[in-house]
């Protein structure tokens, strides 16, 4: 890093000052916090997108949004050239540039980091970010900020894509590092095309018949409505109506969107008696989280909710039927069996893994957060991830879809319009549908829409796939979150000795009794899950745990 270098790093760093004691974690969200104090946090990511890009000699992409925050809340994600998260080992580094207090020392973290990564600045590569933002008011100045971070580093060049979804950025980061088109525009054409394939695909026997033309979608107030609105101009086959798109005045997340949805249990802003039976679903304020819904016919604001387990449970149903038609083939030498992986966390519901396993499917679980669950799912042919709150996608390895074109060619010269190439060329179209980046709740939609026409199943169908087992949720206050260590993806605690046993004692107390704790990431509480046969059994098990955890650890529980 020449002379050149370091003076434009430290007369850009002078124009975005960091609030006195401003501490920041990069996480699972990327940065978090009021959009008010993230100015000097954007412009220092982008400084860190740029290094990235030229270590990785890719495009690298970031997103400012903030999920399911309140409007006021921004924060910011850097997209990897895979188009998943920011590699965990560059997450010490963000850190430290975010929370740098002078301009001095963040250009020597940046020096120091640069010399220990080896990041080239000779000139033969340019560092290119793709910079996206959500319908947030404070997006535009953020985003200014972001792009000033980018231009610091000499040569690497900031591409404005305008107002998004975080999952089309992602998208969009992975395609070009693919060599494909990575416009809006392309990732519309792609998730659409694919959408036709799968309906032009719907066995006949498929009764069609069953299910609701219409399907009601709460926006959240955010960008994914908006995006919505513009896909559904291009659909055929099937009718949206989308509520709480922004542009009726409402908040965005507030009272609406798929975390309120599933955590609530209620309907959304805007729906009511009148939706009572329809199929609806919601996404949150960045749309990667996807959840459905019906009215109970016996309240107007009561819901029957079919949350990520249940698209789990949809997509692995209809994956092994694809799977069982081309593998009841063994003729020839171009056969392959595909190792199909469901991965889960210990807060999906037991029910939803009692199901999984007894369909025969491989059903592993990890530690609560996406970047292990999409480590592992990568780690299949096929592998199938969601969280309850509605974040999951489909991953399709490069081997296995290599061999499923070569696999669909061979069909499509020897039996054209046989079940065995419409099952790959059903794979295909869903790999291509699927947003194989991150959580994409457009893509899904398209994706259950399709599935669930190809069943010819009603929202009412889907839910009895299996019934939900109660659970509950607590936090207990801690002094130190630190004190409690887990193992077996948090299911089990190693410290405070003892207490694991005695949670034993606590579950055996009960009909299908499940119950586990795991320190938070963030606050100092200790959150405990419990599950049980029975609403009463469910919560007198999470009460028990969480006296347990204020015995050995607590000042007093939430």
């Amino acid at each position: 890093m020449d002379v050149m270098q370091r003076s434009n790093l430290l007369e850009s760093a002078c124009l975005f000052p960091p609030p006195l004691g401003l501490k920041l974690s990069y996480g699972t969200a990327g940065f978090r916090a009021d959009a008010s104090i993230l100015q000097s946090t954007m412009f220092r990511m982008g400084i860190l997108a740029a290094l990235r890009s030229l270590k990785t000699h890719s495009v690298i992409g970031l997103m400012i949004t903030a999920s399911h925050n309140k409007v006021s809340d921004n924060g910011v994600k850097i997209a990897d050239p895979c188009g998943g998260m920011l590699s965990q080992h560059w997450e010490p580094f963000s850190d430290q540039l975010a929370n740098a207090p002078d301009p001095q020392t963040l250009l020597l973290l940046i020096v120091e980091f640069v010399k220990k990564e080896n990041i080239p600045f000779d000139g033969a590569f340019t560092a290119e970010i793709l910079l996206g933002r959500d319908t947030r008011p404070s997006g535009e100045s953020l985003l200014e900020a972001a792009k000033q971070g980018v231009r610091s580093i000499v040569g690497a060049v900031a591409h404005d894509m305008g107002i998004l979804t975080t999952p089309q950025l992602h998208w969009m980061v992975r395609a070009r590092n693919k060599g494909l088109k990575a416009t809006e525009s392309d990732y519309f054409e792609q998730l659409l095309s694919s959408f036709r394939c799968l309906m032009d695909l719907i066995p006949n026997e498929s009764k069609m018949d069953e299910i609701e033309d219409k399907l009601i979608v709460d926006g959240a107030n955010g960008v994914g409505g908006e995006k919505l609105e513009v896909i559904k101009k291009m659909l055929s086959g099937l009718v949206i109506e989308v509520h709480n798109t922004g542009k009726e005045g409402g908040i965005l997340n507030e009272g609406v969107g798929a975390d309120f949805v599933q955590k609530e249990k209620v309907v959304p802003h805007g729906f009511g008696s009148n939706h009572a039976g329809i199929r609806c679903a919601s996404l949150d304020g960045d749309a990667d989280r996807l959840v459905y819904f019906s009215v109970a016919s016996n309240s107007s604001n009561k819901i029957d909710l079919v949350d990520g387990d249940k698209i789990l449970s949809l997509f692995a149903v209809f994956i092994k039927e694809q799977l069982s038609i081309l593998e009841g083939d063994m003729k020839g030498n171009n056969n392959y069996k595909a190792r199909l992986g469901v991965v889960q966390t210990a807060y999906a519901n037991g029910a939803s893994t009692d199901y999984l396993k007894h369909l025969g499917l491989e059903v592993v679980l990890t530690p609560t957060g996406v970047k292990y669950l999409h480590a592992r799912a990568a780690q299949y042919d096929i592998g199938i991830y969601f969280e309850a709150n509605g974040h999951g996608t489909i991953l399709f390895s490069e081997h296995y879809l290599s061999w499923l074109e070569a696999k669909h060619t061979e069909l499509s010269s020897i039996s054209q319009g046989s079940e065995l190439q419409k099952a790959a060329l059903r794979l295909l179209a869903v790999s291509k549908l699927i947003n194989q980046a991150v959580g994409d709740a457009l893509s899904g939609l398209l994706l259950v829409e399709a599935i669930l026409r190809h069943m010819g199943w009603s929202i009412h169908n889907w839910n009895e796939l299996y019934q939900d087992l109660p659970s509950r949720q607590l936090k207990v206050k801690v002094a130190d979150r630190t004190a409690v260590v887990t193992a077996n993806a948090e299911t089990v605690v190693m410290s405070p000795p003892g207490l694991q046993e005695a949670i034993n004692s606590e579950i055996a107390k009960c009909i299908k009794g499940r119950s586990f704790v795991r320190p938070s990431g963030t606050e100092d509480v200790v959150r405990v899950y419990a599950e049980a046969s029975t609403e009463e059994e469910a919560d007198s098990l999470a009460n028990s745990v969480a006296e347990l955890v204020d015995r050995f650890l607590g000042v007093g529980s939430t």
